[in-house]
């Protein structure tokens, strides 16, 4: 492929080196350009650098002949692998793998690697920082990388991720995503949209139809709505719950996204950390919870906590955006794994088809992936490409929904799915995803996003539960995050 040869200026390069741990960026090259608005929601209109004329030393052949994946597991791939080739006008050379599975071995005859390294530890986050950093002098290029939410201002706002109006991704391919998925990506400073996510992740309370019964006389979600519609409701109900031996919710953790997603201001400004409102809110409802009994005391991940998503687990529900369904609730609730050919996935195994989905308090997201093309890319091309195919393309982004359970980031596609009254058997044939359309519809992420989400988010939640537990005062939790927050980012402060 041709391209032209430019040598990326030294303030890339520093870029690149900070940010390990912060967010950097050249406010004079990365402004719209003029007389041209930007992807983003903030375009500006000055001049700027077109980043996908950024590069550093000439990459090898091997490298031009390969298309480099940075991710943290097989998900993104195994869309990629499945609904990719038949949406594409590339070629594409597939193979089949062990299980049965339909493989992409090379597109246009550029062979796919794939640099998969756990999420556990910011290890992942170290690799790519690592590669992104020598990206300008290497001769091996990496093409896409993944990022998620918590972190991806950490790399959207720096100079290593391609805005995607420079590889030929436009407003009008993009007109059917959520804005409040372009604006994770979207450059603060520039407005330029520099990542692009085949999902919306909207939240729902998912809830025991079981245990709605029982206590609540219905497991109709539209009545048992009525219960949850806002946080007095729900605590309302949490008493209800405990008066029959029911936890509302299993642990510290559950309802902390509901709370995140709808601060004023974002963790850091200026450099000055400020715990939000929202947040301070979150933290005074979980001590109510705990003290009272409404919850289980777990943390997110643990055993205790999957273990109340049985039928017979006495929670009554958990917070999860679209991906908490299949990966995360079914797997814990049925008794036998689900098979390939889904023959046991049926009414009569554990909990499946006795969960239900309401929208619950307040709309949240929780989660999703963005695909970035790195600056110096030898396929943008194919970047592009894999872009439209796996964001935009509605045909495409139907399968998945129907395929995966994801909640797909395209509106059109989503409508017909559901005017065609698409069923989730899991949830006993409801259409939830009329439900997603109107969570989604109320996120807005505006000015709430910072480069320090990640750590702050972690941080405070593992600081604040010797304060849950009766261990601590809150003064003394506080404390306590501040210390961890400041020893993380050097950068920051907190009054």
């Amino acid at each position: 492929m041709t391209q032209l040869k430019r040598i990326l200026a030294g303030a890339l390069s520093v870029c690149m080196a900070a940010s390990v741990m912060t967010a950097c960026g050249n406010d004079d090259s990365s402004s719209a350009s003029g007389g041209s608005n930007s992807t983003g929601s903030n375009g500006g209109t000055e001049s700027r650098t077109n980043t996908a004329e950024l590069h550093g030393v000439e990459s090898s052949e091997e490298s031009k002949n390969t298309l480099t994946i940075y991710c943290w597991n097989t998900e993104f791939k195994s869309r990629l692998d499945k609904y990719y080739p038949a949406h594409t006008d590339m070629t594409v050379t597939t193979s089949t793998d062990a299980d049965g599975n339909q493989v992409i071995d090379a597109i246009n005859g550029v062979k796919i690697n794939w640099v998969q390294n756990e999420n556990e530890g910011n290890v992942y986050q170290t690799k790519l920082d690592e590669a992104l950093k020598a990206q300008k002098e290497s001769t091996e290029k990496v093409d896409i990388f993944l990022i998620e939410a918590d972190y991806a201002l950490k790399y959207i706002n720096g100079d290593v991720a391609l805005s995607v109006q420079d590889i030929g991704i436009t407003e009008d391919d993009l007109s059917q995503q959520y804005q409040y998925v372009k604006d994770v990506a979207t450059d603060t400073k520039t407005g330029e949209l520099k990542g692009v996510s085949w999902q919306a992740t909207p939240g729902l309370f998912l809830y025991n139809a079981e245990y709605a019964k029982e206590v609540l006389g219905t497991d109709d979600p539209a009545e048992v709505q009525e219960y949850v519609k806002d946080w007095d409701a729900f605590t309302e109900t949490a008493q209800l719950m405990a008066d029959n031996g029911i936890k509302m919710l299993s642990g510290y953790d559950d309802a902390y996204r509901l709370y995140s997603n709808n601060v004023a201001a974002p963790w850091v400004t200026d450099d000055k950390i400020t715990v939000d409102p929202q947040i301070k809110a979150w933290v005074d409802q979980t001590k109510e919870y705990t003290d009272k009994g409404y919850n289980n005391k777990t943390s997110l991940w643990d055993d205790a906590w999957a273990a109340g998503q049985k039928i017979d687990g006495k929670v009554f529900g958990y917070f999860f955006s679209t991906w908490g369904i299949p990966f995360t609730l079914l797997p814990n609730t049925v008794d036998e794994e689900i098979k390939a050919d889904n023959s046991n996935a049926v009414e009569g195994n554990g909990g499946y088809g006795k969960w239900r989905a309401c929208e619950g308090p307040q709309a949240y997201f929780w989660g999703g992936t963005w695909i970035c093309g790195a600056i110096d890319s030898d396929n943008t091309d194919i970047v592009a490409d894999i872009m439209k195919v796996m964001t935009c393309n509605k045909e495409c982004m139907k399968e998945i929904t129907e395929g995966e359970q994801d909640y797909t980031n395209n509106k059109a596609a989503i409508q017909e799915l559901i005017d065609g009254g698409y069923k989730n058997d899991f949830l006993g044939g409801q259409n939830h995803l009329a439900l997603l359309t109107e969570a989604a519809d109320k996120i807005d992420l505006s000015n709430k996003l910072s480069a320090y989400d990640q750590g702050c988010n972690e941080k405070f939640q593992a600081a604040m539960k010797s304060y849950f537990d009766g261990s601590s005062t809150y003064e003394e939790a506080l404390e306590a995050f501040k210390k961890e927050i400041t020893a993380l980012y050097s950068n920051l402060s907190m009054d």
